[in-house]
């Protein structure tokens, strides 16, 4: 029997394979994960797919095509800041 945590797991992880693509192509974006989403600066108990950026910008500084949904499908998008990656 699958709980509804594990369920709305599995939802996000469809949800964030279908758009990664899309999202990464906005300016920033470094990745994209299935997570918990963040509420100043602590993390909620919402599962979310997450957007992972080098530096995270108020809207009012980003391109329109470059601003994240909100969700996409139902399921909550949450972009968070994780600095620049590489590869060790």
């Amino acid at each position: 029997m699958t709980t509804e945590s594990e369920a709305q797991t599995e939802r996000a992880v469809e949800v964030q394979e279908k758009y990664s693509h899309e999202l990464m192509e906005k300016a920033n974006v470094q990745g994209t994960a299935v997570g918990l989403a963040k509420k100043e600066g602590n993390y909620t108990d919402i599962i979310a797919v997450v957007v992972l950026v080098s530096v995270k910008l108020p809207e009012s500084e980003l391109a329109p095509e470059d601003i994240c949904p909100k969700e996409l499908e139902g399921v909550r998008v949450d972009v968070q800041e994780v600095g620049f990656l590489s590869a060790q």
